[in-house]
């Protein structure tokens, strides 16, 4: 998600942007929703279903250099977007930073076909629901996962740094990792033979088995 006021799933063309955020666990959405309104934000976009594909050569070259390939649906449209390690990337970095690139796109399952001809493998899912809020500046998102909610801040790091505190988060709160990254932490606390993040996996892989 690109930093501004927009989304860039309502904007046409390709935007390229350096991507800084961080997540955090969220205990209490409805208490969230209601310190997210007291410190100036606005729910800019209604709660709505999001399926994402990530894609990658059969050698995993994509994931070995921590660069992303994913056709994302929001609702009902479709985005591109590639993510990669900034050059001057710092291992021990505060906040998240990566640089994205992405644009809408007509059908995405027509893309996909035409990556899997190319070579590429569609290599994982995640699925949430999202919503969006706004202050003019950066966006929080409430993402409901089949794993729990979480929250991500997006924008300037000062900017991160002061709503975190408006917050209350503390440093320990603050969480780097991608969903990819999260559902495997996931999968070995829990055991689950789930291997995409979609709420119908999720779900299946819990059921006890006979």
């Amino acid at each position: 998600m690109r930093n501004g006021a927009e989304h860039p799933s309502y904007t046409q063309g390709m935007h390229s942007a350096v991507e800084i955020e961080i997540k955090f666990r969220v205990a209490n959405p409805e208490a969230l929703t209601a310190q997210l309104r007291r410190i100036g934000f606005h729910e800019q976009t209604p709660r709505t279903f999001e399926h994402n594909v990530l894609f990658d050569t059969p050698t995993h070259a994509l994931r070995h250099t921590r660069s992303v390939l994913r056709i994302r649906r929001y609702g009902d449209r479709w985005v591109l977007t590639h993510k990669s390690l900034l050059a001057n990337h710092d291992p021990a970095e505060r906040h998240k930073h990566r640089q994205e690139t992405e644009t809408e796109i007509e059908d995405g399952e027509v893309l996909a076909a035409i990556f899997e001809r190319l070579g590429y493998l569609r290599t994982f899912v995640y699925e949430k629901w999202r919503t969006e809020y706004a202050d003019g500046t950066g966006h929080c998102v409430l993402d409901e996962t089949p794993i729990g909610l979480f929250a991500e801040l997006e924008g300037p790091e000062g900017w991160i740094d002061r709503q975190t505190r408006a917050l209350g988060l503390a440093p320990d709160d603050l969480l780097t990792l991608s969903y990819g990254r999260l559902f495997e932490a996931w999968r070995e606390q829990t055991g689950s033979a789930a291997q995409q993040l979609t709420f119908a996996e999720c779900a299946a892989a819990s059921l006890p088995q006979p």
